[in-house]
Order: C-alpha cells, then structure tokens, then sequence
C-alpha cells in the first residue's frame, strides 16, 4: 500500500481564498483586518515563521506588522507592549513568535492578551471554550490537524484516534476537537505503556512530541490516516532539513494518508491564523457597534 500524500499547501489555498474575500468585506465596512507579531531576540525560527506569516497575511489582504524587540527586554515590558495592544482599536490580532528567552514566561504573556485579539487561540479563555465546543478562536495548530482529517473520506463520528503526545497548545486541544466531532480518542504521553498498541488499533494518528523518527511503519494499522505534527530540524549528510516525528518513507507504506514535513500540517496551521484574524476582526467590530454604534 502506499499512503495518499495529503497537501497541507493546497488545502491553505483554499482557506486562504476564503479569508481573502471575509477581509476584503471587512475591510469595505472600514474593519481592514491587521496583526501585530511580537519577536524577542533573533532567532532563525522566529524569522522562518513572520516570513510565513507576512507572505500569507499579504495574499489574504491582512495588514502585518513584525516588531522584534531585543532579548534584554523584561517580562514587565513587554506586558506594557501588550496592554497598548489591547487597547490600539487599530489591531486587531496580536502573535507572540516563540521561541521566547528563558526569563520570559510565555504563559503570562498569553495570558495578558485580550481574548478578542487572541488569534493564536492559546489565551485560556480560549483554550477552555474547546471543552464547550466554542472554536470561536481555537488554536491554529490543532485545529489546522483536525481540519486536515475531515477534509478525508473518514467519517470522524466513531472513528478510533490515537493522539501521540498531550501537550497544553496541541496535544490536549486536539483530542477535545476530536471528541467533539465524536471520535474516540487515546491520547498517549510520555507516561502511556504499549503506545505502539494503542497506535495500531487507530482509524487515525495523530503525532506531535518534537521527536524524529517516533512513529514508525509498524506502530500503523494499514489504511490508517497519519497526520504529523511535528516540526524537527535534523543534520543530514546534503544538510540541515526539516522532518516530523514520523518515519516518513516506512510509514508512507503503510498508511492510508499522511502528511508530509515541510508541506503538510504547517501551511493549514497559518492559514487558521489568518482565519482567526478576519474572525476576531469581525468580532470586535460587532462589539463596537453593539456598545457605541447601537448595533448599527
């Protein structure tokens, strides 16, 4: 058998098109949808994903702007960043690159984001809405891996998934997406025996731990949808390259869909954000208008 390569970077298209026309209407309405990304020190990742992001912000009609801020900045600054955020009416999303110096608690930082301008998703206002249902603003990498399943000819009412790692920001809240669709889920951690079992028996696997090579072709019932997570940088003999937590080429053999890495999960990931962009941009708009403008 070999696996459906499932193309994370046409899907994005898709919803890219979407959000283009949302944020043009917007826009008309005198809503122009616009970012704010927040990068603390330099890092070659960071730079990787505002590059992304700015390109895909550009394609949508979305305004976009990086300010990169020097590692030495303190907590209690960069809060004082966000609080004037919070209160610009001109922005409309706020991102936080990571990775973050160690002296930075990303969590507080999150936190101290509005929840309306939380287009990560991660705020936990907006992690907590999953539990009801709410994805109002869910965050953009689970929910980018959840959309990718639906959009295969799997039912997810029923299905039996595997998730492969419980972290706050993906793990947890991909396991709540699923079971509010009405799969059935088993979610694995660094704790879980036979991990291998409860992958083979899965309909669908989910993987997202930071570690190369976990899944393998024997941990998969055949037929199975394999979507990987994972982003790790490895050293090969052409040089550095990208990969997920899969085995990529074993696994390809045995499944029945599988994305890749580059190419997969992480275009869906930032098309979401651009999605929760236009979502919270609507949001605050009707919030204005329904304290000032008296609904009109």
């Amino acid at each position: 058998m070999s696996a459906t390569i499932i193309d994370g970077r046409a899907m994005a298209r898709r919803i890219q098109a979407a959000v283009a026309a949302e944020a043009a209407e917007l826009a008309r309405a005198g809503w122009a949808p616009r970012l704010v990304s927040l990068s603390v020190g330099a890092t070659a990742a960071a730079e990787l994903y505002v590059r992304n992001q700015r390109r895909q912000a550009a394609a949508a009609g979305i305004g976009f702007e990086a300010r990169d801020y020097p590692a030495t900045i303190s907590a209690e600054e960069l809060g004082g960043v966000i609080a004037g955020l919070n209160a610009d009416p001109r922005v409309h999303g706020i991102v936080i690159q990571r990775p973050l110096p160690a002296a930075i608690p990303v969590r507080a930082l999150q936190r101290a984001i509005h929840p309306l301008k939380d287009v990560e998703g991660l705020h936990p206002a907006s992690i907590g809405n999953i539990v009801y249902d709410d994805l109002a603003l869910g965050p953009c990498t689970a929910r980018a891996a959840v959309e990718i399943l639906r959009a295969l000819p799997l039912d997810p009412a029923g299905l039996e998934v595997t998730v492969i790692g419980h972290s706050e920001l993906v793990g947890k809240p991909v396991a709540f997406l699923l079971m509010g669709l009405g799969a059935t889920v088993t979610v694995c951690h660094a704790l879980s025996r036979e991990v291998a079992a409860h992958a083979r028996r899965a309909d669908a696997v989910f993987v997202a731990v930071g570690r190369p090579g976990l899944v393998t072709a024997e941990m998969l019932k055949p037929g199975a949808a394999l979507i990987d997570i994972g982003i790790n940088r490895v050293e090969t003999p052409e040089g550095p390259r990208l990969v997920g937590d899969a085995d990529f080429e074993t696994c390809a053999e045995v499944a029945g869909w599988i994305t890749p890495v580059p190419g997969g999960v992480g275009p869906v990931t930032v098309a979401m954000l651009m999605q929760n962009a236009v979502r919270a941009t609507r949001m605050q708009m009707e919030r204005y208008r329904g304290a000032y403008a008296g609904g009109q």
